[in-house]
């Protein structure tokens, strides 16, 4: 699946993972390929991803919003 996380300064990341888990203000849960679509609120904390290559990559956000659709991610973070 394609992840791109963007802030309102940059894209912090843009590619293809395995994996992503993430902070959600009701405590954390992960996105895995072919996750159905969905939208998100997210607390501050840390973003996993496992890139393609089986990677760890992690990401400091202090909240954001997530979707999923089409087996693309996206995550605006603050």
């Amino acid at each position: 699946m394609n992840l791109e996380i963007v802030t309102p300064d940059k894209t912090v990341f843009e590619g293809e993972v395995q994996l992503v888990q993430l902070p959600g203000l009701d405590g954390s849960f992960e996105v895995l390929n072919h996750h159905m679509p969905m939208i998100a609120g997210l607390a501050k904390g840390k973003v996993k991803v496992i890139d393609k290559d089986k990677k760890e990559n992690f990401f400091e956000i202090n909240g954001g919003v997530l979707e999923v659709v089409d087996n693309k991610v996206m995550i605006l973070a603050q």
